[in-house]
C-alpha cells in the first residue's frame, strides 16, 4: 500500500511531463489514422466523379449506378445498426463521453466510423470530415488510455488530446485543433490540458502536411483588408448570418425528427433518401456533391450571378439537412462553413448590385460570412476566427472577424438557439434513454417575507423544507444582507431572495408563500 501512495504522488508530480508524453503519442496515431482517413476520402471524390462521366453515357449506365447506390446504402445501414454511435457527426458523442453519460467502444467506432464516413462520400452525400475526424482522434486517445491502464481523470485529457489532433490534421489548422477541443470538447483552459492538446494537435499537423503538404485547405485572394466605411455592412450581415444560423439549427433539427418519425423505417430504408437524391444531383447539378470545396473555389474565383448563388445556396442546405439528418456518419462543420461562404458571397454580390459596394470586396464578405455562420450555429467564436485564418491563409482580418461573429453570436442567442452540438447531443441522449436536463427559460429574482407564525419563522434554514428548483440567494434583515447557509436563523420580517427558474416560477411562488405567511 505504500509503495501504491508513494508511486501515484511521484506520478501527480511530473503528471504534466507525462501527459505531454502522451499528448504526443495520441498526436501521431491519431494524425496517421486521420491522414488515412483523409486520403482515402480524396479517392473517393475522385472516384465518384470518374462514375458520374462513364455512368452518364447511357441510361443503362445510370440504373446501374442506383443499384450500386442502394448497395453502398445497405453497407452503410449495416454499419450503423452494428455500432450506432457512428450516426452523424461524432462530435456530440464525444461531447456525452467527456460528460461520462456515454461510453463508446474505441474499437469498434474506429473501424466504422472510418468506412462508413469513406462510403458516404463515395455516394456523394453532402457531408464533411472533420466530425468524424474528431471522433476517429478521440477514439484512438481512447485506445492509448486503455492500452496504458490510465484512469478516467487521465482518460478524458487523452480523450481531449485526440480530438484536437483529428481535427488539426484534418484541416492543417493546429490552433483551430487546440482551441476547438479546448472550447467545446473539454470546457477547460488548465495549463496541463492546454501544453499536451497543443504536443497532440502539432505532432497530428506535421504528419499531415508532410505527406499533403502545407497549403490552406481554401485558396482565395483578398485584395484588401474591408475599410471602415463598410463596417455597417458587417454589421448587418452578422444579424443575417445569426438569424440563418438559428433556422440552420432549427432546420437540422426538423430533419432529424421527421427520419425519426418514420415509424417502421429501418435505417437501411432511411439511407436510401439521401443515397438517391445524390444520384439524381449527380447527374443534373453534380457540383452540390461531397462538403462543397470545389464549390468555394467557385464562388470566390468566378463573377457568379446573384440568381446563381441562392439557387446553390439553397439547394445545397436542404441536400445537407436530408444527408444528415438521415443518421448517414459525417459531419455538419465543413458543409456549415460552405454554406456560410454562399451566405456571404450572396451578400457581397447583393452589395455590390444594391449598395454601391466595391466588387473587390465580394470575397472579404465570403470569408466574414464563414466565420459568422459557424459561430452563430456551434457557439465556438475563437474557433470560428482561428480556424478561417488557418484554412485560408489570411490572418489580416482580425477586427472584422471578431466583429461579424460577436454579432451573429448574440443574435443567435437572443433567438434562444442553442449551440448545435448541444442539440445534438440531446437528442442521441434521449433516443438512447439517457435522462436529460429539461430545457430552461429566463431565470426570476423573487423575494418572500417571512411573517409572524409561519412555518419559516424561527427555524434554521437547514431545518425547513424548501420547494424544488428554487435557490436561495440572500436574506435580507433590515438593511443587512445576510449570505444564507444552512445554520442561518430565520427571524420574523426577514426577506427571503430566491432565484428561480421561468418555467417553476408559479408552483414555487406558491410554496415559498405558504412557507413564509401564518
Amino acid at each position: 500500500m505504500k509503495k501504491s501512495i508513494s508511486s501515484t504522488l511521484r506520478r501527480a508530480e511530473r503528471f504534466q511531463v507525462v501527459l505531454i508524453g502522451e499528448g504526443i503519442l495520441v498526436g501521431g496515431i491519431a494524425g496517421l489514422v486521420v491522414l488515412l482517413y483523409r486520403i482515402f476520402l480524396e479517392y473517393a471524390g475522385k472516384w465518384l466523379q470518374m462514375i458520374l462521366d462513364v455512368a452518364g453515357e447511357s441510361p443503362v449506365r445510370i440504373v446501374g449506378w442506383f443499384v450500386i447506390l442502394a448497395f453502398l446504402a445497405v453497407l452503410v445501414a449495416k454499419l450503423v445498426d452494428y455500432e450506432p454511435l457512428i450516426s452523424g457527426s461524432g462530435i456530440p458523442q464525444l461531447e456525452g463521453e467527456m460528460t461520462g453519460k456515454l461510453d463508446q467502444v474505441w474499437w469498434k467506432v474506429l473501424p466504422a466510423k472510418f468506412a462508413g464516413g469513406f462510403l458516404c462520400l463515395l455516394g456523394g452525400l453532402s457531408l464533411g470530415r472533420e466530425g468524424p475526424s474528431i471522433q476517429l482522434g478521440a477514439m484512438v486517445g481512447k485506445g492509448v488510455s486503455k492500452g496504458l491502464d490510465r484512469g478516467k481523470t487521465e482518460e478524458k485529457f487523452l480523450l481531449t488530446c485526440g480530438a484536437s489532433a483529428g481535427l488539426s490534421a484534418a484541416f492543417h489548422a493546429p490552433l483551430a485543433g487546440v482551441m476547438f477541443s479546448l472550447e467545446e470538447v473539454h470546457k477547460n483552459f488548465s495549463v496541463s490540458v492546454l501544453v499536451s492538446v497543443m504536443s497532440a494537435s502539432l505532432t497530428a499537423d506535421f504528419l499531415s502536411s508532410a505527406v499533403l503538404g502545407v497549403d490552406s485547405v481554401f485558396q482565395f485572394d483578398i485584395v484588401r483588408e474591408l475599410p471602415q466605411e463598410y463596417y455597417w455592412l458587417i454589421i448587418l450581415l452578422g444579424i443575417v448570418l445569426g438569424v440563418l444560423g438559428a433556422f440552420y439549427n432549427w432546420f437540422t433539427l426538423k430533419m432529424q425528427s421527421l427520419y425519426n418519425h418514420m415509424k417502421g423505417a429501418s435505417t437501411t430504408v432511411k439511407l436510401m433518401i439521401p443515397f438517391f437524391c445524390a444520384g439524381v444531383l449527380g447527374f443534373v447539378k453534380p457540383e452540390l456533391l461531397g462538403s462543397g470545396h470545389a464549390l468555394i473555389e467557385w464562388v470566390t474565383h468566378e463573377d457568379v450571378m446573384l440568381k446563381s448563388l441562392i439557387f446553390i445556396l439553397v439547394a445545397k442546405f436542404i441536400f445537407s439537412g436530408i444527408c444528415f439528418g438521415s443518421g448517414a456518419p459525417g459531419g455538419i462543420f465543413f458543409p456549415l462553413l460552405v454554406l456560410g461562404g454562399f451566405i456571404g458571397g450572396t451578400f457581397g454580390t447583393a452589395g455590390v448590385m444594391y449598395l454601391g459596394l466595391d466588387s473587390m470586396y465580394v470575397n472579404n464578405f465570403v470569408l466574414l460570412a464563414m466565420a459568422g455562420y459557424f459561430t452563430a450555429i456551434v457557439r465556438a467564436p475563437l474557433t470560428g476566427i482561428i480556424l478561417i485564418f488557418e484554412m485560408t491563409g489570411s490572418v489580416e482580418h482580425m477586427m472584422s472577424l471578431s466583429l461579424v461573429s460577436i454579432i451573429a453570436y448574440i443574435v443567435a442567442t437572443l433567438l434562444r438557439s442553442k449551440p448545435i452540438y448541444e442539440s445534438l447531443l440531446d437528442r442521441l441522449l434521449k433516443k438512447r434513454g439517457v435522462p436529460v436536463s429539461e430545457e430552461s427559460g429566463q431565470k426570476v429574482l423573487s423575494s418572500f417575507v417571512i411573517m409572524h407564525g409561519s412555518t419559516a419563522a424561527g427555524k434554521r434554514i437547514s431545518e425547513v423544507e424548501w420547494p424544488e428548483h428554487c435557490l436561495l440567494i440572500a436574506v435580507k434583515r433590515g438593511e443587512e444582507e445576510i449570505i444564507p447557509r444552512g445554520r442561518t436563523l430565520l427571524l420574523p420580517s426577514d426577506t427571503i431572495i430566491a432565484v428561480v427558474d421561468e418555467r417553476d416560477n408559479a408552483v414555487v411562488h406558491d410554496a415559498m408563500e405558504e412557507l413564509c405567511r401564518m
